[in-house]
């Protein structure tokens, strides 16, 4: 009897070990978790609902969401792409719903629904769950398998051993000492820090069809953009985030962008409002929002255009009708930081993509070592990318430590 022990009670640990035990239950199958709980990122992503996916069912669409990864993972995803994950769920009793968005979230709004899925599948399929069991040190046998020393002092030994720790540093050293090189991890997924008397006491407000960019940099992004108590978030600011995780920390998180707040050419908005002011010359600026801008941040814009709420439209001169303009498409603001997107723990870096073999997400370097989820430098845009590629590599990896990788 072969024994897998896989390192990470996490998504992509807890596929590949169902994936594993179902394809062969003649292998000893060991999940080691250091927490006390398993499947914790899992329970408290998307709100508590767990955004399990996303509904984008064409593999090379589907890779473009990863900043980092794509060109990787285009493999793995035709053959185990989103449907596939749903499906599965499906199989196993539990109903999922798509969005409006295309995010996938099981119909019970819960991601208990999820977490006691995968561990009822994996207790099925006597995979041993072992809480509590942190790895101090793993190293290679002579007959190539490896032997995992715990920090209650215990060991184990395995024929097959696969890392799915996450953005672990201690496990990343780990691996260095094997011949693996890491490349170094930021973070991806913040929203901005942004003190600016323009934005102050508007938390809540959102424009869906924004885009952001950074000033003198090519990165840029577009979609809803929200106000926080802090500064900035939404879709928008996370997709700029991730794209630009290792320039923006260059930078110290500390940059100038851009905001478009309506998406809308700025020579357009300055012909539209010389139509206002021809044919509505009467009307109070600030009682009537233009793009369907949010009173209260469209009084904010006209004030910082140097205008008075109570100036009709006929009162503005040219000057000040690009001012207003420029303050709905080219809006500067100075971003001072960033903040960690409520259960979004996302990293960019890991191990080093060139040295794992795609196919069955195991090691070029060392033989009998698998890998899948954050340990790899794999990371997605918010929106259910993440958890997709924890369960494609995470069966890919468990069905090959089985015996059966997939053609």
């Amino acid at each position: 009897m072969s024994t897998i022990v896989v390192i990470g009670g996490g998504a992509a640990g807890f596929f590949a070990a169902i994936a594993s035990a179902e394809a062969n239950p003649d292998h000893r199958v060991i999940l080691l978790e250091k927490g006390k709980e398993v499947l914790g990122k899992v329970l408290i992503s998307g709100g508590g609902r767990c955004n399990v996916t996303h509904a984008c069912f064409d593999p090379k669409e589907l890779a473009t969401h990863y900043p980092r990864g794509s060109k990787e993972l285009l493999g793995p995803l035709h053959k185990f792409q989103p449907g596939d994950t749903m499906e599965w769920f499906a199989d196993r009793g539990v109903e999922l719903k798509i969005e409006g968005d295309n995010r996938v979230f099981p119909i019970t709004d819960s991601s208990s629904t999820i977490a006691n899925c995968l561990i009822e599948m994996a207790e099925g399929a006597h995979v041993e769950i072992k809480k509590t069991s942190g790895v101090k040190t793993f190293s290679q046998t002579e007959d190539g398998g490896w032997k995992v020393f715990m920090t209650s002092g215990d060991a184990l030994r395995a024929d097959k051993l696969m890392i799915a720790t996450g953005s672990s540093k201690g496990v990343w050293e780990q691996l260095k000492k094997v011949g693996h090189k890491i490349i170094p991890p930021v973070p991806s997924l913040f929203t901005f820090n942004i003190k600016d008397p323009r934005i102050n006491g508007l938390s809540g407000i959102s424009l869906p069809n924004a885009t952001i960019q950074v000033a003198s940099s090519d990165l840029e992004s577009s979609g809803p953009l929200l106000i926080t108590h802090w500064g900035m978030s939404g879709p928008a600011v996370l997709r700029l985030s991730a794209w630009g995780a290792y320039e923006l920390n260059d930078r110290f998180y500390r940059f100038p962008i851009l905001v478009n707040w309506i998406g809308r050419d700025e020579d357009v908005v300055v012909s539209d409002f010389m139509q206002e002011k021809k044919f509505s010359g009467k009307k109070r600026i600030g009682n009537h929002p233009q793009y369907e801008v949010p009173l209260r941040l469209w009084k904010s814009m006209v004030a910082a255009a140097g205008i008075s709420n109570t100036s009709t439209w006929g009162d503005l001169n040219l000057k000040q009708i690009k001012a207003l303009a420029s303050e709905l498409c080219s809006a500067v603001f100075q971003v001072s930081g960033k903040s960690t997107f409520k259960d979004e723990f996302v990293t960019a870096g890991g191990v080093d993509l060139k040295e794992v073999n795609f196919k069955t997400f195991s090691s070029k370097v060392t033989p009998n070592l698998y890998f899948a989820g954050e340990v790899l430098n794999i990371d997605g845009i918010t929106g259910g990318f993440n958890f997709q590629a924890a369960w494609t590599g995470g069966f890919l990896a468990g069905n090959a430590m089985a015996g059966y990788p997939l053609d």
